[in-house]
């Protein structure tokens, strides 16, 4: 939790916004793979990439 106040004040005193979607789309992609991974729907998943 004291990384994601640390990288907000980043952010916010570098005036880095533009990071902040490119970060949620990864934390998305990622949770998307590690929740599908056993799953049947796996495969589809793979095939984006």
């Amino acid at each position: 939790m004291d990384f994601l106040k640390d990288f907000w004040g980043y952010l916010r005193v570098r005036k880095k916004y533009w990071l902040l979607p490119i970060l949620v789309t990864l934390l998305l992609f990622g949770a998307l793979i590690v929740f599908t991974g056993g799953s049947a729907i796996a495969p589809f998943i793979y095939t984006l990439f």
